[in-house]
């Protein structure tokens, strides 16, 4: 979780995506110039710093002039490398209610940022951390599923069914089903739409110190040459490049080692 959520003067007023869908994700990095620098060279982002004195250096990163993603310092030496996840809603007092009463934790009170909108952060009961944004005269990201923009969240855990209750309580979330191997894959739907998907840890791959948490996963046009050229930039290959149904994905850590994945959709 990056420190703030600010707009670029001159930067045009982001759209706004339906409460309880996924709406931004941002980077908290010890670097944000060579993180741009990383994701530029591998995404084609580029890279806008808000000159506002409050936004302590709060970067929005955008592909072909759109928002695509937000990267900013770390709010403290304890705070892990890595990329949040953002649910919008209308209401973030009363999502930050919803999470105590269903038995996560309120790691950041609901704050305003600026004039940009509302912000908070939470924990599951599982222990992944998400955050909601309020929209303000920020509304979130611009563009959606194609290469070099956010195409998924998904929740990894190893509690499934406490999962199912808790985000169905915050966000009204129904958990779709599917058979896939040995487990069931879950995605979350809310009024007919898919907003997310859920993985349960399960098997000698997932590290018995792994935390639950949420993977963000950008879509590209070649998932082999992405996976590669995140190495030659400096990056970890977690996961290479593997097939599946939905497309052909990697994971990926950049060179301070925040995870991400990478994904072309199957067609």
């Amino acid at each position: 979780m990056a420190a703030r959520v600010a707009r670029p003067e001159g930067a045009p007023i982001m759209t706004t995506r339906p409460p309880g869908s996924f709406s931004w994700v941002d980077l908290g990095t010890p670097d944000v110039a060579a993180a741009a620098a990383f994701y530029g060279t591998l995404f084609g982002w580029t890279a806008h710093v808000s000159p506002l004195p409050d936004a302590g250096g709060y970067t929005i990163l955008n592909k072909d002039g759109q928002a695509v993603a937000g990267a900013g310092p770390l709010s403290d030496d304890d705070q892990p490398t890595a990329w949040s996840s953002y649910v919008a809603t209308d209401d973030a007092d009363a999502v930050a209610e919803r999470v105590g009463a269903a038995g996560g934790k309120v790691l950041m009170a609901p704050t305003d940022v600026l004039e940009q909108g509302r912000m908070a952060v939470f924990l599951d009961r599982a222990g992944a951390a998400f955050s909601v944004w309020q929209p303000g005269r920020n509304g979130g990201a611009q563009l959606f599923d194609s290469p070099g923009s956010l195409y998924w969240n998904e929740l990894t855990t190893r509690d499934v069914t406490g999962s199912k209750e808790f985000y169905g309580a915050v966000f009204g979330w129904g958990a779709k089903d599917s058979p896939m191997g040995d487990y069931s894959y879950t995605e979350w739907e809310l009024a007919g739409r898919s907003v997310g998907g859920m993985m349960p840890m399960v098997g000698d791959e997932w590290p018995a110190d792994l935390p639950a948490h949420w993977m963000v996963y950008f879509a590209v046009a070649d998932c082999d040459a992405s996976a590669a050229r995140s190495a030659e930039l400096g990056g970890r290959v977690s996961v290479p490049p593997t097939d599946t149904p939905q497309g052909r994905f990697a994971v990926l850590n950049d060179p301070h080692g925040a995870f991400f994945s990478v994904i072309a959709p199957a067609s």
